[in-house]
């Protein structure tokens, strides 16, 4: 049977109660779509073998293939294989070659006989073809049945389920993709500009319709912009994606600083990296999140020289340098504050650049004229300070998180800028 429709269904009770994040789901269906298929429906079911067969025996009917994560490991939870093999008809073996290999691995690893729980892990559906893991012990199924439908089995721990999809469920599925199209899509990147503005502008610009799909993603992050095809030949998609990230990056200029996963702290690090240029950061209300930011880019060192976490007004005077003046007479938060603190963490890391942070993260010590949310931030660069002030939403984590992102994005604009 030919594949260029695919249902998926994660499985696992920690899925229905949200302790864990379906990230699998996602990874298949970008995976899937490089070669054309689409993911049509998903589903999430609990380790209940009733509930896996029906979600499983549904899909079938309406695609014929199916992918499932999850289920497949040693405890008495783990009724994928089972499960599925029943609504095949199927029995179930033991693979006697990958218990032994399981045995080997697990008494040379850990020094003592594997679990007789373990034994479950090799049992394989009758007549399926074993899919091996090469990042687990627990191996895939591709179970198959005489009218073409298939099921591909794979772990729910997400290392190993994207380490087969590559090895082994891939080749699989290419060799059953009749369609000569792709599914393609390329993201654009903003921060610090709402939905809604972004929309008027785009919506608002000449030359007709995009001619691909346009979605509007918001995060902590800002708002990006998702452009997908589907159903082309991929050098008719690659070009139809490019002729329209084009014409939003006219439409938009610089309020886009990046594509897909680009990171806008590492973006930022590489324009200071070309110019050698340094970065000291003094931070109130985020208490250091900007500095893990830049930090947690590999390479980072060699731009970011140091900061201090100046939650306590004598920490911003003793080793900022803030007057006890300008406190007294603006408060902690206040642009005369910020700049002062910028000035200071470019003094005291001795650096091109003080990036500074200074706001009310709440949930409590808003006031009247400084509510929950109100931040301001700077950015000084060898002594010509700028600065902003945001009125910021969402919980303490996510104003905080919107704190740092967007003092990035200020130094961001104002390397951008043409010198003066």
């Amino acid at each position: 049977m030919s594949t260029t429709r695919i249902e998926v269904v994660t499985i696992g009770d920690e899925l229905l109660l949200g302790f864990t994040i379906d990230t699998n789901a996602a990874y298949l269906a970008r995976s899937l779509a490089s070669v054309g298929v689409h993911i049509v429906r998903r589903a999430t079911v609990g380790d209940d073998a009733s509930e896996i067969a029906s979600a499983v025996g549904e899909a079938l009917e309406r695609t014929g293939a199916v992918i499932t994560t999850g289920g497949l490991g040693p405890t008495s939870d783990d009724l994928t294989k089972q499960s599925i093999a029943a609504l095949f008809g199927r029995g179930m073996h033991l693979d006697e070659e990958h218990f032994a290999w399981m045995e080997e691995r697990w008494t040379k690893r850990f020094q003592r006989p594997l679990p007789a729980t373990n034994r479950q892990q090799a049992m394989i559906p009758d007549g399926a073809l074993k899919l091996e893991n090469h990042h687990g012990s627990a191996p895939g199924i591709w179970l198959e049945d005489e009218r073409g439908r298939w099921v591909a089995m794979l772990p729910g721990v997400p290392r190993e389920m994207r380490g087969m999809t590559q090895d082994t469920l891939m080749p699989l599925v290419r060799a059953r993709v009749s369609a000569d199209t792709v599914v393609r899509s390329l993201t654009l990147r903003t921060t610090g500009i709402a939905e809604s503005v972004l929309a008027d502008r785009v919506e608002s610009m000449g030359g007709g319709p995009l001619g691909v799909s346009l979605a509007y993603l918001p995060s902590i992050a800002g708002v990006d912009l998702r452009l997908t095809v589907r159903d082309l030949p991929e050098d008719e998609a690659s070009r139809a994606l490019s002729n329209a990230a084009e014409r939003l990056r006219e439409r938009l200029g610089n309020s886009i600083y990046g594509e897909d996963d680009d990171d806008l702290a590492a973006i930022v690090l590489d324009v200071c990296r070309t110019r050698n240029l340094t970065i000291g950061v003094a931070e109130s209300c985020t208490g250091g999140l900007l500095g893990a930011r830049l930090t947690a880019i590999s390479g980072s060192s060699d731009v970011l020289r140091g900061g201090v976490i100046a939650y306590h007004n004598d920490v911003k005077m003793e080793l900022l340098g803030v007057s006890d003046a300008t406190l007294a007479a603006h408060g902690a938060v206040s642009e005369e504050v910020v700049r002062e603190m910028a000035a200071g963490a470019r003094r005291v890391a001795r650096t091109n650049i003080g990036l500074a942070i200074t706001g009310v993260a709440g949930p409590t010590g808003g006031t009247p004229t400084k509510p929950v949310g109100t931040v301001w931030i700077a950015a000084d660069i060898d002594g010509d300070a700028s600065s902003a002030l945001h009125r910021m939403w969402g919980d303490r984590d996510e104003i905080r998180q919107r704190a740092a992102q967007w003092t990035l994005e200020l130094l961001r604009l104002r390397l951008a800028a043409p010198a003066s």
